[in-house]
């Protein structure tokens, strides 16, 4: 779990590495060149999100000890990259520029675009930007939430296994104590017994201790 935890934070960090790099060459490309580093960095940009999302199914599966510092640092990987897209965005899409649909537009088509239209575009961009941050946050609030519900289930299922054996040792405890309480009355009952047969002994002995005495008595007069 640990070693797939580091290799996705490799490739999250190669890939970074590269968007940074593309980004600094975007202020200086036009046209063809421009639109490549563009398609590139777009790319990377979902593969990095797509790893985190990776990282994340990850950090559920570790123990609860490691968990929360696993987390703060997804949740710092995906600042960073907030930051980088927020970054790219501004370079991509420089505002109130003559070439910003111009010939050294993106895509290099030669259309030109007013003032309204780039505010609407840069509006839409924004807007996009807001929905991606909010599903980000709505996914890790989910994500949380199923890791409450699944130690709520583990814990339960541990009290529910402890209940059981409590349960069991009570059985027991029952069935040891019903066959003390069968001894027990086993006992008594051969007591009474022998004190019935020793009495019938004694009485036995004294009725012949008398009939000698009376035997005796009457012989001699």
């Amino acid at each position: 779990m640990a070693s797939l935890m580091e290799s996705y934070e490799q490739q999250y960090a190669v890939l970074t590495a590269d968007i940074t790099a593309k980004i600094g060459k975007l202020s200086n490309a036009h046209g063809v060149d421009k639109k490549s580093l563009v398609l590139d960095v777009e790319r990377h940009i979902e593969e990095a999100q797509e790893l985190l999302e990776q990282m994340e199914l990850e950090v559920r599966e570790v123990e609860a000890a490691s968990r929360p510092r696993l987390r703060t640092r997804v949740d710092s990987y995906r600042a960073e990259l907030g930051r980088l897209s927020q970054e790219f965005m501004k370079v991509r899409s420089p505002p109130f520029q003559d070439g910003f649909f111009g010939q050294d537009d993106l895509y290099g088509t030669g259309v030109s675009m007013n003032d309204e239209q780039k505010l609407r575009l840069l509006d839409n961009t924004e807007r996009m930007e807001r929905t991606g941050r909010n599903l980000s946050t709505g996914y890790r609030i989910i994500l949380e939430t199923e890791d409450i519900g699944s130690q709520v289930l583990q814990e339960l299922s541990a009290q529910r296994e402890t209940i059981q054996k409590s349960r069991s040792r009570l059985r027991e405890t029952d069935a040891e104590l019903g066959r003390s309480t069968r001894l027990l009355s086993g006992m008594v009952m051969r007591s009474m017994q022998h004190r019935f047969i020793l009495f019938g002994v004694a009485l036995v002995f004294l009725i012949v201790i008398i009939v000698a005495i009376t035997l005796t008595v009457s012989k001699y007069t």
